[in-house]
Parts: structure tokens; C-alpha cells; sequence
């Protein structure tokens, strides 16, 4: 792969159009805006992203975790930009500069696929096609649809959401360009062929959407092709998107959880040194000493904006010494997994900290355990509505659901996915909402 085919401006759904433009920015600056004014990506401050929507401590939701994300995809990409243009001089004044915007913007994008409720949203839309009573539906809809619904992915439908063309939408989805496509699909495979841990990035639906920008921008084919099931290897930028979001869910995850107090501050502090030498050990706490922190929370936050300060400058490091192989499609693992033994370790630590106390604390359990059941209950409704359109019960529930979605498609595989659709465009509050309702636990108060 070569980074000037791989970095391209070109839009889905405007290819042979010319747009005239009235200001300065770049088409992956308009991607950027595009993104951060759009519903899809404003609904994010509704949805859960480890803990509880907040009560009396403020704590991340899917919104401020996208924003520090992006601001660390920001760093990764104009770093990488900055080592790389010195050592590839003939990239100076091309679209390769504009890599740590290109890679902000994936950032914006990467969990607006996901589900209410997270993971656990995820895995009861997978386990509702798997176990539950979605499996009658098996022998009605292709095997390239069931590998799909039973694998549903959140990273999956951030592509579908971005380039799909739902009812009333122009055609291109969001018209994004093709770089900023390429960088926010993790696990380039289709479903019938997903990764060894049974991740996928595109739905069948947009199979050929995703063909069609890989070939375009070169990226390597790694399977002999069938109808709708293929794997190629990453974009590049896919790793730093991955960095950035690796980075901030582990550190801002401790963080939230000593606001918490599920963990002390001694063991915040433990865990935040470790990512150190023992000369800039001192060095941090002398600069906590000499700025007065006396409070905790304020030596947190300054303990954490040195951490992903190190993580950020040494999976930079990681990214440009192997360049070649990153280029190649042979690169294997994560930027983080591939930093010093030390800086590595201290990840891991922190990774198995995370779940021992917070991934299974009990308020974590509990949003998880009822977020399960409001997805599956929702999942079983409306399904059933849209497998029986003619029932009068059928009918009062596919008028809650927008038009932009296809409910009343003739074909069966589309009203399915318009439900899916329908469940993922909800906040966890808008979620909780309609499922009180359509089981008479609430009622709208005139």
C-alpha cells in the first residue's frame, strides 16, 4: 500500500460530482464538522459508556468519551505526520498532512454504532438471533443476513450508519470521504469470515460499499473472494484510531473509578506511576508537590495527563519504526502491545484491575443485567410486529418507529434490519422510555 492512494479526499456518493466550495477547509476538515453537528453523534451524550449516566459525580458518557478520543487521535496523527514527512519528504504538501484530522474525525465516528446500553446491547441483539426467539427466522432470511444479526457488531454498524442511504437521505449516507471510511473500520472482514474473536466491520448490506473504497484507496486483499464474504488487511490509520481509544477507555476508566471510589488513590497512583522510570517518578510527584495538588482527584487528573502523554508519544514511536510492515499488511497486534516490556505491563495491569473492580462492580452488573432485558424485550416486539405487519397490535408499534427506517419494506431481511436500525438509533433513555411504555409501565402524563 502507498500513503498517497491510501489518503483520498474522494466522496462516497459524489465521485464524479463537482461541488463548489465557498471557505478553506479541507474535505477531511468538512468530515470533522459533519460529524460533530450530526444527531447520530449529539445522541452519544445519552448513551452509557462503562458507567451509570451520571448522578451526583460526573462521570464519561459515549459523547466525552469520543471528544478525548479524538484530541488523542488528533496527537497520534500529526505526530505520526510530522516523524514520517521528515523521512518522506516528497509527502510535504499532499493530503498526507491532513492525517491527524482524517484520524480525529474516525475517532468522532467509532462508537456511534453502538447499541444502548453498550456492549451489553450488543450481545443482546447477537443472543436475541442466537438463543432466543429470533432463531425461528433462520430458515427465512439469507446466511449471509443471519451471520450478520448473530454476530451484530457495533463497529460493523458505524459503517452501515455512516454510508448507508436510509429513507430521505442522500445517497452516500453521510458522503464522507474515502479515508475517513477506510480508518474507522477495525476488523475489515465480512461476517461469514470475522476475526479470531468473531469481529466483522461491514454488515453484507454494505459489503460492496466497502469493496469499492479499498480497492479504490489499494488496500491489500487478504481471501480468495466470495459473494459478500472477504477480509483485507487494516487501513494504517485504523491502528492510531485503535491507540487512541485503547489509551483513553483503560487510563480514563481508572480515573472514573477513583471518582467512584471503587478504587484509592494509592492504588491510582500505583497503577499511573508504573508507566514510569523511577527518575520521572520523582519528577511527577516533585511537580505535584510544587504545584499544591492537595487535593485528589486534582493529583489524578495530573497523574492521567501523564500517562496518556507517554502512551501517546510511545505508540507514535511504535507506528513510524514499523511503517514498512504497517504498509505491507503484516503487522500484528495493537500499537500498545508492541511498546516497551514496562510500559506494556503497567497497560496490563490496569487492564486487569478493570475488570476485577469495575467491569464487575455491582453498578456496572446492574446496567448491564437491565440494559440486556430492555434490548431483548425491544428486540422481541418489534421483530415480531415486523414478521406479522397485518396484526392491528403490529401496526400501532411500526408507527412509533421513523420513517427514515424501512419497517414497511415488502422484503423481510429489510424490516428486520430496520428494527435493528430503530434499536440502535435510541439513547439508553429513549431505550428505557419505550420499553416502559409498550409494557403499560408508564404512561404519557397529559
Amino acid at each position: 500500500m502507498n500513503w498517497q492512494q491510501l489518503i483520498s479526499n474522494q466522496r462516497l456518493g459524489q465521485e464524479h460530482r463537482h461541488t463548489e466550495r465557498h471557505d478553506d477547509r479541507t474535505e477531511f476538515k468538512r468530515d470533522y464538522d459533519r460529524l460533530i453537528f450530526s444527531a447520530p453523534f449529539r445522541r452519544l451524550q445519552n448513551k452509557t459508556q462503562v458507567f451509570p449516566l451520571p448522578g451526583s459525580i460526573f462521570v464519561h458518557n459515549r459523547l466525552t468519551h469520543s471528544l478525548e478520543v479524538a484530541s488523542v487521535g488528533m496527537s497520534l496523527g500529526n505526530d505520526v505526520t510530522r516523524i514520517l514527512t521528515q523521512k518522506h519528504p516528497e509527502l510535504r504538501g499532499t493530503n498526507f498532512e491532513q492525517i491527524g484530522t482524517i484520524v480525529a474525525t474516525a475517532c468522532l465516528a467509532h462508537d456511534m454504532g453502538n447499541p444502548p446500553f453498550g456492549h451489553s446491547g450488543e450481545k443482546a441483539i447477537q443472543t436475541f438471533f442466537s438463543e432466543g426467539p429470533g432463531q425461528e427466522l433462520k430458515s427465512a432470511v439469507s446466511s449471509g443476513f443471519w451471520d450478520d444479526i448473530t454476530h451484530f457488531e457495533g463497529n460493523a454498524y458505524a459503517f452501515r450508519l455512516l454510508t448507508h442511504s436510509f429513507n430521505g437521505r442522500r445517497k452516500g449516507g453521510f458522503v464522507m470521504t474515502y479515508s475517513t471510511l477506510g480508518s474507522i473500520v477495525k476488523y475489515p472482514y465480512s461476517s461469514s469470515c470475522p476475526s479470531k474473536k468473531g469481529k466483522f466491520g461491514f454488515f453484507y448490506s454494505e459489503a460492496d460499499t466497502f469493496r469499492k473504497i479499498a480497492d479504490e484507496m489499494g488496500i491489500i486483499e487478504t481471501s480468495s473472494p466470495t459473494e459478500g464474504a472477504f477480509r483485507f488487511v487494516r487501513h494504517p490509520l485504523v491502528y492510531l484510531v485503535e491507540a487512541a481509544d485503547d489509551i483513553c477507555y483503560e487510563i480514563m476508566d481508572i480515573e472514573d473509578a477513583h471518582k467512584l471510589k471503587l478504587i484509592s488513590y494509592e492504588e491510582t497512583k500505583e497503577l499511573m506511576l508504573a508507566f514510569f522510570d523511577e527518575m520521572d517518578q520523582k519528577r511527577i510527584l516533585k511537580r505535584i508537590e510544587d504545584e499544591e495538588l492537595t487535593d485528589e482527584n486534582e493529583r489524578v487528573v495530573y497523574l492521567r495527563a501523564c500517562v496518556i502523554g507517554k502512551l501517546e508519544n510511545e505508540c507514535v514511536h511504535v507506528f513510524t519504526d514499523h511503517e514498512e510492515e504497517i504498509l505491507a499488511g503484516t503487522f500484528e497486534g495493537t500499537l500498545i502491545k508492541r511498546t516497551p516490556e514496562n510500559i506494556r505491563k503497567a497497560y496490563e495491569r490496569c487492564a486487569e484491575l478493570s475488570v476485577e473492580r469495575i467491569y464487575r462492580s455491582k453498578p456496572v452488573l446492574d446496567v448491564e443485567l437491565s440494559g440486556y432485558k430492555i434490548i431483548e424485550t425491544l428486540l422481541t416486539t418489534f421483530t415480531d410486529a415486523a414478521i406479522h405487519p397485518e396484526r392491528f397490535h403490529s401496526k400501532q408499534l411500526l408507527n412509533l418507529v421513523s420513517p427514515q427506517y424501512d419497517i414497511r419494506n415488502p422484503n423481510l431481511e429489510s424490516r428486520i434490519m430496520a428494527v435493528i436500525d430503530y434499536l440502535c438509533g435510541m439513547t439508553d433513555v429513549f431505550a428505557l422510555d419505550i420499553y416502559q411504555k409498550i409494557n403499560g409501565i408508564s404512561l404519557p402524563i397529559v
